[in-house]
């Protein structure tokens, strides 16, 4: 691959975007990259974390404006929707966990991606903005799912028509991610975090991770019975067998993965 780099480490499976001479802006070669690499990462039966992170000064600036522009290039609706979107469900349906690391600037699309993983750290100096009312466009990329969810309407609003610049520690403090890091130890932090959910009862957590992406459409007893229904599927695995055994004999458990 030309625009991706991956690379595996004990269980972790750590994709980079690398259009760093950009700030890893998107254009549809990387994004078919990025879907392929997505794709390959879940099927892997290896793999049980991901980390996603950006080569260079940052971890995305968004849309190639380039392409955006080129009037022999795809019509707009064709990159939000062959582009952004098959990443954005890619992260949210891959039945592993996902953590990204953001440094640098986190923009548009690349800001809303960020936000699709599961757990999202920061550098304390990244810049996060919802860049598109700059150029007269809505939030895609499930910006406009994500953000209201996250941060409540006002705030959503005011991030996405405003555009104004936050920094990690205010995505954290904001509710937007899960933690923000001193930018020296930000990568260490994030494969540390992969390292530890691929270590953990991994069906458990993608049942889980399941459980909250349909929760987000259903009623409270829509999703107790879901729960419910989850809830013997994960109680079928190896790894719930595995960690009962381990606690009835003060032990740390060895969870597989199955």
């Amino acid at each position: 691959m030309a625009f991706i780099l991956t690379e595996t480490r004990d269980a972790v499976r750590i994709v980079s975007l690398n259009r760093p001479e950009v700030i890893n802006a998107f254009h549809r070669p990387m994004a078919l990259e990025l879907q392929a690499a997505l794709s390959d990462a879940a099927n892997d039966k290896h793999v049980r974390a991901i980390l996603l992170k950006g080569e260079g000064r940052g971890f995305c600036s968004g849309q190639d404006l380039a392409e955006a522009i080129d009037p022999n290039g795809p019509p707009i609706q064709d990159i939000v929707e062959q582009t952004y979107n098959p990443i954005v469900l890619a992260l949210r349906s891959i039945a592993k966990p996902i953590v990204c690391a953001v440094h640098g600037v986190a923009a548009g699309a690349g800001a809303n991606i960020a936000l699709a993983a599961d757990i999202t750290l920061s550098s304390h100096s990244a810049s996060w903005v919802q860049a598109f009312s700059k150029i007269g466009l809505i939030p895609d990329s499930g910006g406009t799912f994500m953000l209201p969810r996250f941060v409540g309407m006002q705030r959503a609003a005011a991030l996405c028509m405003l555009a104004e610049k936050i920094n990690g520690q205010e995505a954290e403090r904001l509710g937007l991610i899960w933690k923000s890091i001193p930018d020296e130890l930000l990568f260490g932090e994030a494969l540390e975090l992969a390292m530890k959910l691929s270590q953990m009862p991994t069906i458990g957590l993608a049942l889980t991770k399941q459980a909250f992406n349909e929760g987000l459409n259903a009623s409270l007893p829509e999703q107790l019975k879901r729960e419910a229904e989850l809830q013997a599927q994960a109680a079928q695995a190896n790894d719930h067998k595995e960690g009962v055994q381990a606690f009835l004999e003060k032990r740390k458990p060895e969870f597989k993965g199955n």
